[in-house]
């Protein structure tokens, strides 16, 4: 909490452009002047209309939803229920709908979505129905919108590009191609020149509670003036321009297969301090780095850290750099990969998203959520409904599923099913799966994560700092960027510093010390009790301390804030320090993801690997399972 004159200072009692949801009646932006504790606003406070009325209305439209978005509270409110067992007569108690479809998919992530454009493509003429506990479709491919002085202002509230370190499967690289992507166009629409043109570039905020005070150093090439201008002792000085330099082989007389062995066995942490004797001064530079997937410096390790390319490694002889390779790019859409989410929704409802769209159009194409879920369509998209409970039996044909929608339970069947959910759910889902199969999917703690978004008014501190990026490495959001996005399909980035942007802050909670699935859990728990108030007051806390030296005033420069947490984040991903080295068809994702009968499983988690890639590989896969098993190609 935060002192009456402190929330002052921040703009705490201001209100901002911001579209509240109450209880799921929207408040209209001309007219939102009612106070309110929802669990949208989070801030208890009133909405205040953009200069101009939006398009949409947030009440038909998500994307226009602020305040608290990603895995909203009321999206997780039956989360517990399903473990409790609370829904475990839900096969008897729920009211049938007496529908029927020849698969029902849970889950509108992109796995869920593929799952279905490739079930559809086979077999054109069955119906599906995909059901999702969120009020919008894409999972953790999350569109963010603002409205503000009359322009429309897109960000991304998770999965952001196309991208792996491996190249595409044939099936993942033909979907996106079937979409009318092509990845490799992504310079033609991204203009890099930008922040080069007011000499922006990356930098580093060294916070006083870990470095002794607050100071914004620009890296402006070398690494020595960089480190002499932190607020570093002596010792942590000399460290770390020797690491960011030309390192000596501190595991010289080992074999490059030793040095190996050895990496994989001990975290980037101790690397760091026994072998290349940093001093201990030093490693709070280090807090915001490691792995993918909230791996920090102590739980990431030290041999994953050399693929990846940081620093301290370069004179063992490893080779060891982790660089994209032919066949694989990097693109990403404003609102990131909610588009790829878009562009599968047209080819399966085509009435919610009219004509046939690609890359140029999908951005600014308009969706009409509200056909969504059209009785007499063949596929259907019913959103705010939790699927609570999953009856099936492997020598039966049909599974009965029963979903929460409205507080009241309803069931459909489903000839197929495909659970393209979160996988820690599914044994409570399906409660009589094999026993050694509920484990598996129980073994890894998903990561959560936050992608924020605040759309500011103009950007000008950043000019006045030449900065476009902020790594601070011991604060609560250890990444902010500007978001300069692309300019396509009529979509127009940024172009001039007096311009509003977006900015785009991330943080994956943590407690460094903890095994990094215990870290994950504590992360969750975290994320899930803290309000949108205190979300808000740590984004105004920053922003403020980091851009003072720009001008900045986090009282009268934030014009909106949209938070997306996700306490249930990316596919957990194994490493040699946390997870047992096993063979891979003992892996638990490869257990976790088998057949039962007519009820197969699709999602990241089957893949364990957070990209959309393995996502859409994972719903081919399970497809394929159910298509071999009834004979149905």
């Amino acid at each position: 909490m935060g002192s009456a004159s402190e929330d002052r200072d921040l703009g705490m009692g201001r209100p901002i452009a911001r579209r509240d949801f109450l209880n799921g009646i929207a408040i209209g932006v001309a007219g939102a002047c009612a106070a309110s504790a929802s669990e949208l606003s989070g801030a208890g406070r009133p909405g205040q209309a953009a200069a101009s009325a939006p398009r949409l209305d947030a009440g038909v439209y998500p994307p226009l939803r602020a305040g608290l978005r990603g895995d909203y509270p009321s999206a997780l409110e039956d989360f517990d229920g399903i473990r409790a067992g609370t829904f475990a007569r839900a096969a008897d108690t729920g009211s049938d709908t007496r529908e029927d479809y020849d698969l029902v998919i849970v889950g509108a992530g992109i796995s869920g979505l593929a799952a279905a454009y490739f079930w559809r493509r086979a077999l054109p003429d069955q119906r599906v129905l995909i059901l999702d506990n969120h009020d919008d479709f894409g999972g953790h491919a999350k569109r963010n919108e603002f409205i503000y002085e009359g322009r429309t202002f897109i960000g991304y509230g998770g999965t952001m590009g196309i991208a792996t370190p491996y190249p595409y499967s044939y099936t993942a690289k033909a979907l996106i191609a079937d979409l009318g992507v092509q990845v490799e166009k992504n310079s033609e629409f991204f203009d890099r020149r930008l922040f080069d043109t007011y000499h922006l570039g990356p930098s580093t905020f060294f916070d006083k509670e870990h470095f002794g005070e607050d100071r914004l150093v620009r890296r402006r090439g070398k690494w020595e003036p960089f480190f002499a201008e932190a607020p570093l002792s002596p010792d942590a000085r000399r460290d770390l321009i020797r690491l960011h330099g030309t390192n000596p082989d501190y595991m010289a007389g080992m074999t490059v297969e030793q040095k190996r062995a050895k990496l994989d066995r001990i975290s980037y942490q101790d690397y760091l301090l026994k072998i290349a004797h940093l001093s201990p001064d030093a490693l709070p530079y280090f807090l915001g780095q490691g792995g993918r997937n909230n791996k920090r410096v102590d739980t990431t390790p030290a041999l994953e850290a050399a693929r990846h390319g940081l620093p301290g490694f370069d004179g063992l002889g490893l080779d060891e750099h982790e660089a994209f390779k032919e066949g694989s790019f990097l693109f990403h859409f404003p609102d990131g990969n909610a588009s790829i989410a878009r562009l599968l929704v047209n080819r399966l409802v085509p009435a919610a998203l009219p004509g046939k769209h690609g890359m140029l159009t999908i951005v600014q194409a308009p969706m009409d959520y509200e056909r969504l879920d059209e009785a007499n369509a063949p596929t259907r998209i019913r959103l705010r409904s939790t699927v609570v409970r999953v009856d099936h039996h492997p020598q039966e044909r049909d599974a009965r599923i029963t979903y929460r929608r409205d507080g009241v339970l309803r069931q459909v069947r489903g000839r197929n099913c495909i659970l393209a959910c979160y996988n820690a759910l599914i044994p409570h889902l399906v409660p009589n799966l094999p026993a050694r199969q509920k484990e598996a999917l129980q073994y890894p703690v998903k990561v959560p994560m936050m992608y924020n978004n605040v759309l500011i008014r103009n950007w000008t501190a950043f000019q006045k700092l030449g900065v476009a990026s902020i790594s601070a490495p011991g604060m609560y959001h250890t990444t902010t960027s500007i978001d300069s996005a692309s300019t396509i399909g009529g979509y127009k980035a940024v172009t001039v510093p007096e311009e509003p942007v977006v900015l785009h802050l991330v943080r994956n909670p943590n407690q460094p010390g903890l095994p990094r699935k215990e870290q994950n859990r504590i992360g969750q728990q975290e994320l899930i009790s803290t309000t949108f108030e205190q979300f808000e007051r740590e984004i105004r806390r920053q922003l403020g301390r980091m851009l003072a030296g720009g001008g900045f005033d986090p009282a009268t420069d934030i014009a909106a804030i949209t938070v997306n947490r996700w306490p249930y984040g990316y596919a957990y991903t194994y490493d040699s320090l946390s997870d047992p080295d096993v063979p891979p068809e003992e892996r638990p994702h490869v257990l976790g993801r088998q057949r039962f009968g007519s009820v197969a499983i699709a999602n990241s988690d089957a893949g364990a690997a957070a990209f959309t890639n393995q996502a859409i590989d994972e719903a081919h896969r399970a497809v394929q399972e159910l298509f071999v098993a009834h004979g149905l190609t």
